[in-house]
């Protein structure tokens, strides 16, 4: 099979301009590469001045440090090991249902970084908490960044691993599982939404989800290197499929949220100029279930919590009926 593929490769390059190559493999390079991604790299593309809110991330490290509880470790569907942190929340023993909330960050970030910063809300209003770091990030395995497109499986695994810790919970119906993610994290649960998903999940949260991973770069190309998309697109997805096992156009968020079944929550910056605001309308409009969105003005990529985080937590209180 990668003998033929490669073959294929070989036969659609001769076709395409020498530059386009280049521009193609160096996309697929310093974007899924895992030892080229850079944190610095993607700040500063998505226009965040995250030292003005210096004081939000301290109170949340603070919080989530006094709640950490355990490091667990699973293995992904093709065998790579994952790493995640679990933090107990203010009221878990209120109650009889156990409500937990799975917090996925974004590119070539971590369980505990910025981006992870609702996780704090979510543990003061009583949930326990999962921080996963993604495939190729933080502490889990692998040499290339999936995109959602593999960590929406990842995070299935995540799903049951949590039934099967707390299988007497699930089995009574007093497990209730919520996904929340940011950036990459918001595509991979509008990702999973369009999985079969276990009755426990009972609905999903997305700031600033990318409609696909190729869409995304497209705006990139054309944007910031003024290169164009398509034949540069062609050569990053021919590599990325060999290397990686997938390609940009393999999924997406717009379309899977048309089989979602829970409800879902959008949230978008209008001052996005990295992930724009076009791309969240677009994927709530093709959300087949109950579904809600709030746009936090001015905000740029993922800074919409920090920017308005009165608004933005009180429309998830409203969301989730708390």
């Amino acid at each position: 099979m990668k003998k033929k593929l490669g073959l294929m490769i070989a036969s659609v390059l001769t076709a395409v301009p020498a530059a386009n190559i280049t521009a193609g493999i160096c996309l697929f390079n310093t974007a899924v590469a895992r030892s080229k991604a850079s944190l610095e790299q993607t700040q500063g593309m998505t226009g965040v001045n995250w030292g003005k809110y210096a004081e939000q991330i301290g109170e949340m490290e603070i919080v989530l440090s006094e709640s950490r509880i355990a490091e667990y470790h699973i293995k992904s569907d093709d065998g790579l090991m994952l790493y995640g942190q679990y933090f107990r929340g203010a009221a878990w023993k209120q109650g009889n249902v156990k409500k937990i909330a799975v917090c996925f960050h974004g590119y070539t970030g971590f369980g505990g970084g910025n981006n992870s910063a609702a996780a704090k809300f979510f543990l003061e209003n009583g949930f326990d908490v999962l921080l996963p770091d993604a495939r190729a990030h933080g502490q889990s395995e692998g040499e290339y960044i999936g995109f959602g497109c593999l960590d929406r499986y990842d995070g299935l695994e995540w799903i049951k691993f949590l039934q099967n810790k707390y299988r007497m919970e699930d089995r009574e119906g007093r497990l209730e599982i919520y996904l929340y993610g940011v950036s990459m994290g918001g595509a991979t649960v509008c990702m999973m939404s369009g999985l079969d998903l276990p009755e426990c999940v009972k609905a999903i949260i997305s700031d600033c989800a990318f409609t696909s991973p190729e869409a995304m770069f497209e705006l990139v190309l054309k944007n910031k290197y003024h290169l164009p998309p398509a034949p540069v697109m062609l050569v990053a997805n021919m590599v990325c499929q060999k290397y990686a096992g997938y390609t940009f156009n393999k999924c997406s968020s717009d379309k899977s949220v048309k089989r979602a079944k829970v409800p879902m929550l959008f949230i978008h910056g209008s001052g996005d100029t990295f992930i724009p605001e076009t791309m969240c309308h677009k994927i709530y409009e093709n959300c087949a279930s109950d579904k809600d969105i709030l746009i936090i003005d001015d905000a740029v990529h993922a800074e919409s919590y920090y920017k308005d985080r009165d608004r933005y937590e009180n429309k998830m209180r409203e969301f989730l009926k708390l």
